[in-house]
């Protein structure tokens, strides 16, 4: 157990608190909005495990041996992430060094609390699992800070490194850099002020779907006690497609798909392996579609005994409360540029449906759910579909599988100013009430509604702290969720129209 002790004069700029592996010294930084609490402590870039290099590369990640002295936390760890490809839509730096299995700890009062402390948040970042980074300025805590709650976010290994199969290796590293790193937050959390029986983990993207993952497993019981996702997808493979794509991999490279051989490889050889295999084309989006990645979480038998889905219906969780929601159009940024638009206005309506992945059977009534998005286009019918297979299908579904467990639903439906759509990440910055923040001009548009950022973030700090976010739970028969646009409101069945697709 760390010793909880702050050692910082409240004038002082730098605090100074004790964990078990040593000192560490962060920053004090203004929060915003003029009230509640009005400063906030981050220590940066803490090591919860050793670095993953050498001989504990691609094994299990081993906890940080202690520290002579005083580690500065004044700036971010290196990161995971190596480079950015593509579209980026949330500012995530890459950040060089070897040391990238780290925590970042916003506090708004590192002093430990006698008779108990403050609630947390534990956030978890996307990127399809094989990007992202949690130095993102979009992820800083000051503003749940403001508002009472220690804020944490954790990084992990990525794409082959931290989910690849590997003869010789123990399987899902990167979950087992989530479940120590939320280890380390139970022994020292206390120390910045926060409650380790009052842990809520979060997560946008494949953080949400880290989240519910995280729900469903057994061996994560004991580490948090409620759960918010946003736009999460559940990607669990079988360990027969992880070790079939790790093979073909390991045969392009000329190398045995073992430790050793996969140890001969750079870093950096590995990465172009992986982009290369993870190209995309038809095949791919329909896998993804499917559920189906090349790199994610596996069903292995030990940490993953079985599918989320199946460990909610056989109660896993259920004495955990989930907020979960997703935007309402989260890829549609991907059909509706000018090359899409012109491909697909060559495609008939129901060929689209169908190499999309509908069955013939629901066709007529997903277009006839969606009457409305069809009638703006076939790049925005495309990207409502691809939205639904890969993530809004999933909340009434796991509504469903939790049965009479505490689950809330909402829609983040308030179209950006830049694009007429809530597109993927756009509520972000809204969850964490940055909108003073940068880069988000590319996303949001100009001046982005402080109000709706207000409701968002307020929402679910009253959940982190309370265990409720204010509207009613999703339940038969109504289904309410909570829909974020302007105004704010309730609506019931508000995924009616992805039911078509479900079984």
């Amino acid at each position: 157990m760390a010793s909880a002790q702050a050692h910082d004069d409240p004038a002082a700029a730098h605090p100074l608190v004790r964990i078990d592996t040593g000192l560490v010294r962060g920053r004090w930084r203004p929060t915003t909005g003029d009230h509640g609490r009005p400063r906030s402590a981050a220590f940066l870039g803490i090591p919860f495990a050793e670095p993953p290099i050498g001989e504990r590369r691609f094994a299990a990640p081993v906890p940080k041996a202690p520290w002579d002295g005083v580690l500065d936390a004044a700036e971010y760890g290196a990161t995971a992430q190596r480079a950015t490809d593509g579209i980026v839509l949330i500012p995530e730096p890459s950040i060089p060094g070897d040391s990238t299995l780290n925590v970042n700890v916003f506090t708004p009062d590192p002093t430990p609390a006698d008779g108990g402390g403050l609630p947390v948040m534990v956030w978890i970042h996307g990127g399809g699992f094989f990007a992202g980074s949690p130095a993102s300025p979009w992820y800083d805590g000051r503003n749940f800070n403001r508002d009472g709650i220690v804020t944490v976010t954790i990084s992990y290994r990525l794409g082959f490194d931290g989910f690849g199969w590997i003869d010789g290796a123990p399987s899902n590293r990167g979950v087992r850099d989530w479940l120590l790193a939320l280890e380390w937050v139970q022994r020292n959390i206390a120390a910045f002020g926060g409650d380790p029986s009052r842990v809520t983990i979060a997560g946008q993207s494949a953080g949400g779907g880290a989240v519910l993952t995280l729900l469903g497993m057994e061996a994560a019981q004991h580490l948090f006690h409620g759960a918010y996702a946003m736009s999460g997808f559940i990607a669990e493979g079988t360990s027969a497609d992880a070790e079939q794509f790790a093979r073909a991999m390991a045969e392009r490279a000329t190398v045995a798909p073992t430790v050793s051989g996969w140890r001969s490889l750079s870093e950096q050889q590995i990465l172009e392996l992986q982009k290369k295999a993870t190209s995309i084309n038809l095949g791919m989006i329909r896998n993804a579609l499917s559920g189906r990645m090349a790199v994610s979480p596996v069903i292995d038998g030990d940490l993953i005994l079985r599918p989320s889905t199946e460990s909610f219906r056989l109660g896993v969780g259920a004495g955990k409360s989930l907020v979960f929601g997703t935007a309402d159009d989260e890829f549609a940024l991907l059909t509706t540029g000018r090359v899409a638009t012109n491909v697909l206005r060559l495609v008939p309506t129901r060929l689209l449906l169908r190499l999309l992945g509908v069955p013939k059977g629901a066709r007529l009534r997903y277009l006839d759910a969606n009457r409305d998005v069809a009638a703006k286009g076939k790049g925005r019918l495309a990207g409502r579909l691809i939205s639904d297979k890969m993530f809004r299908a999933a909340v009434p579904t796991i509504v469903a599988a939790r049965g009479a467990a505490p689950t809330w639903t909402f829609r983040f439906s308030w179209p950006s100013g830049k694009f007429g759509f809530a597109g993927h990440c756009i509520d972000v910055p809204f969850f964490f009430d940055v909108l003073d923040g940068p880069s988000l001009e590319p996303l949001t548009g100009a001046d982005p509604p402080q109000a709706l950022a207000d409701r968002v973030h307020s929402a679910a700090a009253a959940f982190i702290v309370d265990g409720d976010p204010g509207w009613p739970r999703d339940a038969a028969p109504s289904h309410l969720s909570r829909v974020y646009d302007l105004p704010v409101r309730e609506e019931p069945d508000a995924y009616a129209s992805v039911r078509p697709l479900l079984p």
